[in-house]
């Protein structure tokens, strides 16, 4: 949490309008440990991403309208905000406080009209702060799945275990970080950093979420990626003294076709909520930035649903209100401040006109419609936990110590959720490398099995024994920070394969998980016929430091000797199998190529079920098909980004230039021509599989009309009424450090407890469009959730057949990777992908990918609209985004006329402005087959 002063909310605009006016001087950033890794300062990188950069202002913010299914959920919220008082509205719009409710963000009610406080939990690995509840795998080791059932599942799973404990909101799914370096320290919250991927895997978990009938709020709202200088008290803890948390600087191309895809994809979904990250976008808060807010995610994205801040991410009052922010998180400005940015000092801006009466009106009907949208009415249960203790009595209001009332009532909501986790998890296992059928491992032959690692065993303070999972002690099930959970059980590795052998083999087991019992360590590995060895990479939230690693990781190696460990039993047994649980890419390349280490495994960070998967792996129950949702590189440098950890701007905000564009991972190794280790999207079997007979079809589609008009006015639901309605009622009794949305008094001067108040004219600091209620114009690129409708349409279809070739049933993850075919584009981006199940020895399935138009689009920042470049274009299909056994030309688009004919070749993308780009690479549409790519190199290679 940011250390910040109370200030009166009509002075805080002024943040709001540091996007218009840049910081002075700073040098530019330069990677850690200050060294020009591969791709810094590239030429090919669109002008933008530079150090004190701004964006555009973009009022008014756009008011809900009820398009993409929200029809009814908006009439309805309409019906219910148009019987609100004003302090009704302002009290579900800012939250109690921190530590004053049940949940850990909990905004006040409406209890006239029966709609209850609105309670916010993490996290998007389950349901925190509680008791018998389930732990699920990471998001990136989901990711690793590649399979949008599974995706679903888990999120359908979190969200009924959130339902059942009466939480309203998930804070989660997580698409930012997206992860655009391998160090940053919440990567694992996330899903990939391909955009596609976590596209997909964000609406798989945005629809499972809120169909278990609770909102996800997709986060964090953009940028956020990195811990280090995210707050400016945390950063003072660190020894860093800033007077503003970081800038991520980037540029309007990278924005569109990298960081804000996923989240175009979570609110196609229909993602209720968005929240807003602590750092600035282009020097601009994001809580505020009414770029980002008003024009890119309601306006652009056609976003329905409320806007909250991330906890202390609220840096003013007007200012954030009218540029898009619908909620405020916790609602104190400092933790138990007893001051608050909104609460009465909104219902005084709204009172004397600073804020307009449409604007509260519809962050109002926001909040609603997202209730109502998932169906809150019908599933809403009490709350029937406690975020700050597990004991069952307790006070009523945490931090005010008032009352004892019963707080927990321990409901178990773990359901059958156990089994899910654990196929989750073996699903997301990645096997790296498997030298003459080491595994499958049979317990019936296997003679002496020795396990190695402080990752295979227990944590000596409990599974939950370091708050917010704040360690790294025993294997590795979460990470750390706001985004863990407590753990019911923990089923260690040591554990699942001790049953292993003892169930089902007659052998000898016997482990060691003190990494650093070097003598006992060389005698085991030298009786054992096969030694596994566990190691492990953490890393969290940067509230939390451990081992020095402040959230981010300072490295890419493994922790607490994980490295000389590997070397210390490899050296010895010439069958190592090596296991590794991380957040991220580790550096693994002198184990790849060890004789004596057999296999290597990526087991990501499974959830409360890390042994069993693991062990259902090694012993053959389940067929790995996982696939690296990442690129493992050989050096640290060859990512070609990198995060800042020194500051480079003064005292002022440190400046992170994202000056890379969207050249990360995978896309950063092709560009260079850099070899990694192991690929993005790689990933073996215990079978084979053969890949044969690519078609291409050819959709007809209209010609593309980007979006005209303007929007309806904004709606009117009532009036503010007067001072005097808004006044502390005569009956409450009132709880310390709590957040109320009431006037101390009718004059609004001394109810705002600011000597400054109304010491200028509010025309002099708030643009003049930002309280405009007449009709809006709408954006080309915009016209639904998700932008607009045409991008969502299929043009190709690519097929193949995919034959098992070997001597076991197996699961195939066929990828698609398509080149755009400019000279500043990726060789080749994914867009496509599917897990194919259960196939058995010699037979042939079929793969089919969708190409969308948004799929083979650019963003073009000349016209503000996706459009498809004439450069030819090219879809590779295969095992990974390296081995790529297929390969096409797409052939032109068939665009139908108004007359319903249609035309191939050169056809241009149409708008009553002109040319739009052009479908087609010159030739004939129709069905293309291709049968002569078998193992036709990677265009990266």
């Amino acid at each position: 949490m940011r250390s910040t002063t109370t200030s009166s909310l009509l002075l805080a605009f002024g943040l709001a309008t540091a996007q218009d006016t840049a910081p002075q001087g700073g040098a530019s950033a330069a990677p850690f440990p200050n060294v020009v890794y591969p791709g810094y300062g590239v030429a090919y990188a669109q002008a933008g991403a530079k150090t004190n950069q701004t964006s555009p202002s973009s009022y008014p913010s756009p008011w809900m309208d009820g398009s993409g299914g929200w029809t009814d959920a908006y009439n309805r919220a309409q019906a219910l905000v148009r019987q609100m008082t004003l302090v009704e509205k302002v009290n579900i719009t800012t939250g109690v406080g921190w530590e004053l409710e049940r949940c850990v963000g909990q905004t006040g009610g409406a209890p006239r009209l029966g709609f209850r406080s609105m309670c916010m939990q993490d996290s998007p690995v389950g349901i925190r702060d509680t008791d018998f509840n389930s732990v699920f795998p990471a998001g990136t080791t989901i990711a690793a799945t590649w399979d949008r059932t599974l995706m679903y599942q888990r999120g359908y799973g979190m969200g009924s275990e959130h339902r059942m404990k009466g939480s309203d909101v998930q804070l989660g799914p997580v698409v930012g970080p997206l992860g655009r370096a391998p160090e940053g320290g919440r990567n694992w919250e996330g899903f990939s950093p391909d955009p596609y991927l976590s596209g997909i895997a964000v609406g798989e978990s945005v629809q499972g979420i809120q169909d278990a009938g609770v909102v996800a709020c997709t986060k964090h709202y953009i940028g956020y990626e990195q811990e280090h200088f995210r707050q400016v008290s945390e950063s003072a803890t660190y020894g860093f003294n800033i007077t503003e948390t970081y800038s991520a600087n980037i540029d309007d191309k990278t924005m569109h076709e990298t960081y804000l895809w996923p989240f175009a994809d979570a609110v196609r979904a229909g993602t209720g909520s968005i929240m807003c990250s602590y750092n600035l976008i282009n020097n601009s808060y994001a809580s505020q930035n009414s770029y980002t807010l008003n024009h890119l995610l309601k306006n652009e994205l056609g976003f329905q649903g409320f806007v909250m801040t991330d906890w202390g991410a609220h840096d003013s009052g007007v200012g954030s209100a009218l540029a898009g922010m619908d909620m405020s998180m916790p609602g104190d400005i400092a933790f138990d401040s007893k001051t608050s940015y909104w609460g009465a000092n909104l219902t005084i801006a709204v009172l004397n006109g600073t804020v307009p009466e449409w604007r509260i009106d519809d962050m109002a009907t926001r909040i609603i419609a997202a209730w109502y949208f998932v169906g809150r009415d019908k599933h809403q249960v009490p709350i029937n936990f406690d975020s700050w203790t597990t004991n069952t009595m307790g006070p009523e209001h945490f931090i005010a110590g008032t009352d004892q009332i019963v707080l927990n009532q321990h409901v178990n909501v773990q359901q059958d959720h156990a089994a899910q986790i654990r196929t989750q998890a073996a699903m997301g296992t990645v096997l790296l490398k498997n030298t003459n059928g080491a595994l499958p491992l049979d317990a019936m032959t296997e003679k002496f099995t020795a396990v190695f690692g402080d990752d295979a065993g227990d944590n000596n303070l409990g599974p939950n024994g370091c708050a917010d999972r704040g360690c790294d002690n025993g294997t590795l099930g979460m990470a750390w920070g706001s985004g863990s959970a407590n753990f019911p059980f923990l089923i260690t590795p040591e554990t699942a394969i001790q049953n292993e052998v003892v169930t089902n083999g007659n052998g000898v087991m016997q482990s060691i998980t003190d990494n650093y019992a070097y003598d006992e360590i060389y005698a085991l590995a030298g009786q054992s016929s096969v030694s596994m060895v566990f190691v492990n990479s953490d890393s969290g939230e940067g509230y939390i430091t451990v081992d020095g690693n402040e959230g981010d990781r300072n490295n890419l190696t493994l922790w607490r000797g994980g490295d000389q460990l590997i070397k210390n039993v490899s050296s010895i047994c010439n069958n190592t199998i090596l296991v590794v649980h991380s957040t991220g890419p580790v550096l693994l390349a002198d184990y790849a190529t060890n004789p004596n280490i057999t296999a290597i495994l990526w087991a990501g960070i499974p959830g409360e079920q890390s042994g069993n998967s693991i062990a259902d792996v090694l012993y053959g129950r389940v067929n790995p098909a996982g696939r690296l949702p990442f690129t493992m590189g050989a050096t640290r440098q060859s990512y070609g980004t990198d995060l800042l950890y020194k500051l480079n701007n003064g005292d002022g905000p440190p400046q992170v230039n994202f000056e890379e564009g969207s050249f990360i991972d995978y896309r950063a190794f092709d560009k260079h021509g850099t070899k990694p280790t192991y690929e993005f999207g790689f990933g073996l079997s215990y079978t084979t599989f053969a890949y044969s007979d690519l078609s291409i079809s050819v959709h007809p589609v209209t010609a593309y009309v980007p979006t005209t008009g303007t929007t309806a006015a904004a709606p009117s639901l009532g009036s503010p009424g007067s001072a005097s309605d808004a006044t502390y009622p005569s009956n409450i009794t009132r709880v310390q450090y709590y957040i109320y949305p009431y006037l101390n008094s009718t004059n609004l001067n001394q109810s705002s407890g600011s000597t400054s108040y109304a010491s200028s004219d509010s025309s002099t600091y708030i643009p003049a469009s930002a309280r405009d209620s007449s009709p809006q114009p709408l954006l080309a690129a915009g016209g639904g959730p998700g932008g607009n409708p045409q991008l969502y349409e299929t043009v190709y279809t690519v097929t193949c057949r995919i034959t098992n070739t070997g001597n076991l049933i197996g699961d195939e993850v066929p990828q698609l990777y398509l080149s755009h075919g400019g000279p500043d584009d990726p060789p080749k981006v994914l867009r496509g992908f599917d897990r194919l199940k259960n196939i058995s020895p010699g037979q042939t399935v079929m793969f089919g990918a969708d190409l969308t138009l948004r799929d083979i689009s650019n963003w073009d920042t000349g016209r503000q609209d996706w459009v498809v470049t004439s450069h030819p274009k090219t879809v590779y299909v295969g095992g990974s985004s390296r081995m790529l056994n297929l390969q096409g030309k797409l052939p032109s688009m068939v665009v139908m006329n108004s007359a319903g004919a249609s035309r191939g070749g050169n056809a241009t993308m149409s708008s009553g402005a002109g040319a739009q780009g052009v479908y087609g690479n010159g030739t004939q549409g129709g069905q293309v087959t291709v049968t002569s790519y078998v193992a036709a190199a990677s265009p990266s290679e």
